[in-house]
């Protein structure tokens, strides 16, 4: 048995390996294993990683397709989308020294793998780009977001920087184009209870003891709709979404608020990007102890005009 805790493979164009120790069982190769744990993936992609030495042993030697199945060894595999999107834009990186990395990112460009994208998104565009392995966002905005994403680029520091999002110790500010509302009395704080809603990948306001609140104030207006500033003091998913939204005014271009146009697994409409920026952050460095402070170079699209 192999009890020693497992090595580090190299990158593969930007994609870490993932790992899996194979537990006692009766199966005949390595190849039914991986068959089974990961159903999602069908049989002849597995044959593929294989052939293509994308399924490796600890030591980096190659698995065979009919390599016998024994328990208790770590196996080691790069994921792979076949037929991966093209996405029209691409990030920016604003700063960059021993630290930290900041980058400015477009619409539609997920933060981490998941789903149709890998080597489009985020954090998998900057591995290639740096060659830090170790590089990892300390906070996420969702995929039809764009905007200012933070990365760590030191393991030994990523607990301190994730305990600033923790603590509630990072400045945030969010642009948004809606709908202009005149008896919307701004600025205001909005604060609500957020909890999961229906269907999985989206969320919902309740009643119950509040856990979520945005500042809402009008940069300007431009004939029926406006621009809004929008700032979180908490980080739920999809909050100045939902917000926005049971405030009358929800964000131009939402595919998910208040009515689910395009589901997860839908073709995007490039042509449509919701108008969400996260255009500031700013915080304390709790490694350095300077004031960073960023803005995105992004623009919104306002779609109207007296």
């Amino acid at each position: 048995m192999n009890t020693s805790s497992p090595k580090l493979l190299p990158m593969h164009l930007g994609v870490s390996a993932s790992r899996v120790r194979l537990p006692t069982g009766d199966w005949a190769t390595i190849l039914d294993f991986l068959c089974h744990r990961f159903s999602a993936i069908g049989r002849e992609e597995w044959v593929a990683r294989i052939h293509k030495g994308h399924v490796l042993h600890e030591d980096g030697s190659t698995v065979e397709p009919d390599e016998p199945y024994s328990a208790h060894q770590f196996i080691f595999y790069y994921r792979d989308v076949p037929h991966e999107a093209t996405l029209p834009q691409d990030a920016q990186v604003l700063f960059e020294d021993e630290h930290v990395l900041v980058a400015d990112k477009p619409h539609f460009m997920p933060v981490t793998p998941g789903g149709r994208y890998l080597q489009s998104c985020l954090l998998v565009q900057l591995k290639r780009l740096t060659a830090c392995e170790s590089l990892t966002p300390i906070h996420r905005i969702d995929r039809e977001t764009a905007g200012l994403v933070v990365f760590c680029k030191r393991a030994q520091d990523r607990d301190p920087y994730h305990a600033l999002f923790r603590h509630h110790q990072v400045h945030k500010w969010y642009q948004a184009v809606a709908a202009f509302k005149p008896d919307l009395q701004l600025p205001l704080v909005h604060r609500s209870r957020l909890v999961e809603g229906d269907q999985f990948f989206l969320s919902k306001e309740i009643s119950g003891e509040t856990n979520s609140e945005t500042r809402v104030s009008m940069l300007k207006r431009i004939g029926d709709e406006a621009l809004y500033d929008l700032q979180p003091l908490t980080g739920h998913r999809h909050q100045l979404r939902i917000h926005m939204m049971n405030l009358g005014v929800p964000i131009a271009g939402d595919q998910l608020y208040p009515h689910l146009l395009r589901g997860p697994h839908e073709a995007d409409d490039f042509s449509s990007p919701m108008q969400l920026l996260a255009q500031r952050i700013a915080f304390t460095d709790p490694v350095t102890g300077e004031e960073r402070d960023w803005q995105s170079q992004r623009l919104l699209r306002i779609t109207t005009s007296d």
